[in-house]
């Protein structure tokens, strides 16, 4: 939700009011109030001193104010003009109290109102606070002209910054959902497409022999079984991302492992039960890998090998080889299907291809995939080691 226009308070204190907790309320209330009960109040009642019954009169001033300044986050508009005119009394009550300092709760409440009201808004309120600007060059001349101006326009373009951080703030929040949100599909993507895939074929298969080869089909049957519970796995490991620690091992679940290249045999088996036969070639060690390079090296294989068996016409075989260096991770997967009308560095891009090179693009790698001069499809990919965590 946004609350960066119509809800007061949302700049300044980062929330909107109905959700400001009562402990950061009393802090802004008692922060500003002390401020002007220190600056304020202690010159009126030095002053005041030798004013007789003015002195009651300009402490009562004082202290409506400060009770005013409790409501500056819910109705700032109405406190300045409150502030404002209150402070204007004590000042004409107490002429020796500086203008400046006699409507600085006003100018608390300008930087408030300039942090969670429209711009628009706060350059009226900023204007008018400006108008007594005569009355402090008669009362102190070109030097208290300047004194005043200077202290409202500070006050306002303090709560500008203010509304710029929670702007900046709220900008990188949103992206921050937008990418956890991408990030998600991209995992739920990659399990239920790969599983369904190869269930898809698995039942075909067993449908084809049913009759004439039960024992065959019961085979299917079991892949069918053993990719589901794979998939069933994965998303209980995604889905513990929002559950509480106490509610993952209460009762003594055994967690189990993520996906990652040291899992790279299973997932080809769970193809090779389909009938392709796939062939893994390892060169180098992975352990010690960044955690987000070995997923995605994990998920780019297992994206490849869901778009050969989905679109890979007449492909038998399939080639996955995995190269760990000291820069990077070099992942190839080849097929050789047939390339026919349509299949091309386009198929899949519902999902599948701009899936992996998202992936790739992530941990600063690099993908590339498309069909062969002597038939068959190609997809590689190069992540980088260094600088990713």
């Amino acid at each position: 939700m946004d609350h960066s226009s119509g809800q007061p308070g949302a700049v300044f204190v980062g929330v909107a009011p109905n959700e400001l907790s009562p402990r950061a309320a009393r802090a802004l209330w008692r922060g500003s109030a002390g401020a002007v009960l220190a600056v304020l109040g202690t010159p009126v009642i030095v002053v005041g001193v030798e004013h007789g019954l003015r002195l009651p009169l300009a402490v009562v001033l004082v202290l409506a104010q400060v009770c005013a300044l409790k409501w500056q986050t819910r109705a700032p508009a109405a406190v300045l003009a409150a502030n404002a005119v209150t402070g204007l009394a004590v000042w004409a009550l107490l002429p020796a109290v500086t203008l400046t300092g006699a409507l600085l709760a006003a100018q608390v409440t300008l930087c408030v109102l300039s942090a969670t009201r429209p711009r628009r808004v706060s350059v009226r309120a900023l204007a008018a606070m400006c108008l007594p600007a005569s009355l402090a060059f008669g009362a102190g001349g070109a030097p208290g002209l300047v004194i005043f101006l200077l202290t409202v326009v500070l006050a306002w373009t303090a709560g500008q910054w203010r509304r710029t951080q929670q702007e900046r703030t709220r900008a990188e929040t949103r992206r921050a959902v937008v990418e956890e949100r991408a990030r998600i599909a991209r995992e739920v993507h990659d399990i239920v497409a790969h599983s369904l895939s190869v269930m898809v074929v698995q039942a075909g298969a067993a449908d084809d022999v049913f009759t004439e080869q039960p024992e065959q089909a019961r085979q299917s049957l079991r892949a069918i079984e053993t990719g589901a519970r794979s998939a069933l796995g994965e998303l209980r490991l995604l889905l513990r991302a929002f559950r509480p620690d106490e509610e993952l091992d209460g009762a003594g679940e055994q967690r189990e492992p993520g996906p990652s290249l040291a899992r790279l045999d299973e997932l080809a088996d769970s193809v090779r039960a389909t009938g392709m036969s796939v062939h893994v070639r390892r060169e180098g060690t992975a352990d010690g890998l960044p955690a987000a390079v070995d997923l995605a090296a994990y998920r780019i294989v297992q994206e490849a090998l869901t778009n050969t068996l989905r679109h890979a016409a007449g492909a038998d075989e399939v080639s996955v080889r995995v190269t760990v260096e000291a820069e990077c991770v070099r992942v190839t997967v080849v097929d050789n299907g047939r390339a026919p009308q349509g299949r091309s560095a386009t198929t899949g891009e519902g999902r599948g291809l701009v899936g992996m090179k998202e992936r790739a693009r992530l941990v600063g790698g690099s993908l590339r995939a498309g069909p062969l001069t002597g038939g068959g499809f190609e997809v590689a990919a190069r992540l980088p080691v260094e600088g990713v965590l």
